[in-house]
């Protein structure tokens, strides 16, 4: 269902059984939930100094090639909202190796 290089990718699939408004049972296929994987083992390969003008995509680009990655950014810096990596100027991130 996912690309390879989602973050989603190996997260399974859960299905709930529900009734609908005609009593009929309905089928809810779902994700289930992504827990940000720890940071500890992983190798950083350059810290970041964030100025003025960055933006979370353009930073995980120059470094990791892909701007869709910003995820392994946040992951390897233990945050959920891409934002707060970048609303800080002079706040130090760290680019790992992705662990895809």
């Amino acid at each position: 269902m996912f690309a390879p290089n989602s973050r989603y990718y190996n997260i399974p699939t859960a299905t709930k059984t529900v009734t609908d408004s005609n009593g009929m049972p309905r089928e809810i296929r779902y994700l289930r939930r992504r827990f940000i994987p720890s940071s500890e083992g992983m190798t950083t390969l350059v810290e970041h100094t964030v100025k003025q003008s960055d933006r979370l995509d353009n930073i995980t680009a120059r470094y990791l090639g892909d701007p869709t990655q910003f995820w392994q950014v946040c992951d390897s810096n233990n945050v959920i909202n891409p934002n707060e990596l970048t609303d800080e100027i002079g706040r130090v991130i760290k680019i790992s190796f992705p662990h895809l």
